[in-house]
């Protein structure tokens, strides 16, 4: 029942009986108190019947957060802090697609842990990557663009629409010329690649990685060793792509082979190429825009899926960078005005 007053609003949500109400609301009521905070609205709790009282579209916006949170529970899911908060902020985004339906897609179950999408950006991410053969997905670290095409890789994998996993990065920091390092060649590349053992390790069977790379059905290389190939029924993640020269860009886009997808993963603001070198994935954007079948994704700091502060220090650094942008504009104009 609602009664409407001039400004404000009084409504209460009936929780259904399957929900049980410490998983809603927090231990503590940590979520409710969450809830307080986000809306200029007072909220009571009585059972479980939670009335909302104050301005009509925070009201609104409320009851829609309590209904996306019980559509969640619903599922199997449990709702911590972090869910709340990115319900919340899905809502207040205006999207059209449901904040239950982003975070209840499961890309990938491992020993009783499932990956998901967490943000919206890495939900159309997902999706682009079933939808074209080739995907960017450009973002800053912790936005999760390796570790979920990673997920997809595997996926696809196990539900046989490809015969194997190619993954590559480039070793900038070698020059790509391994052989001045110590070792064996396997000893030379894997501090390059290691980020990508240690992914598969959270989705395969620790066990079976190692058969799985014998037999050729999972490699892990550097970007050189792609050089001359073309790859069939595979699915192939690029990561680190930032540092690729252009040329080395489209090398390896070119090794596209029937039945395969290609995954091309990075950050712009993150490059380790020597002073004066181009990087591929800054100008591919430019060259390959508008061609069918290949999506360029992007995430922000909104979307790091790390420790919360991650994302404040990607914010601050790129609102550091626009600054320094600005002013190394106004310079250059104020010197082509003399």
């Amino acid at each position: 029942m609602t009664d409407s007053q001039t400004s404000s609003t009084r409504h209460t949500v009936v929780v259904p009986n399957s929900i049980n109400m410490v998983s809603l609301l927090g231990p503590g009521d940590e979520h409710l108190g969450l809830i307080e905070q986000a809306f200029d609205a007072d909220v009571h709790v009585r059972g479980n019947r939670i009335t909302l009282y104050g301005e009509p579209g925070e009201v609104a916006l409320a009851e829609r957060l309590l209904d996306e949170l019980v559509t969640i529970l619903r599922t199997g899911q449990g709702v911590t802090g972090e869910t709340v908060e990115r319900v919340l902020a899905m809502l207040r985004a205006e999207t059209t697609e449901r904040p239950a339906d982003v975070l209840s897609l499961n890309i990938l179950s491992n020993r009783g842990r499932s990956i998901r999408p967490k943000t919206l950006n890495q939900k159309r991410y997902v999706d682009s990557i079933d939808k074209h053969t080739v995907t960017f997905g450009i973002g800053p670290a912790g936005t999760g663009k390796t570790y979920l095409a990673m997920a997809k890789a595997v996926q696809a994998l196990q539900s046989k629409n490809v015969n194997r996993i190619i993954l590559t990065r480039p070793a900038v920091e070698a020059g790509e010329h391994l052989g001045f390092l110590p070792g064996t060649l396997s000893e030379k590349i894997d501090p390059y690649l290691r980020p990508l053992y240690d992914a598969l390790h959270d989705m395969i069977d620790p066990e079976s990685i190692p058969k799985l790379m014998a037999a050729g059905t999972i490699e892990v290389a550097p970007l050189a060793y792609m050089r001359g190939r073309t790859l069939n029924d595979s699915f192939i993640i690029l990561d680190e792509a930032q540092n690729t020269t252009p040329e080395q860009m489209k090398m390896f886009l070119t090794r596209l082979g029937f039945g395969s997808k290609i995954v091309v993963t990075g950050d712009i603001t993150q490059t380790d190429l020597p002073g004066g070198v181009k990087s591929g994935l800054r100008i591919v954007e430019g060259i390959l825009d508008g061609v069918e079948d290949i999506s360029f994704n992007r995430l922000t700091s909104h979307d790091v899926v790390r420790h919360r502060l991650v994302g404040k220090i990607v914010a601050a650094y790129d609102e550091f960078d626009a600054e320094r942008e600005r002013v190394s504009e106004q310079r250059a104009a104020k010197d082509a005005s003399r």
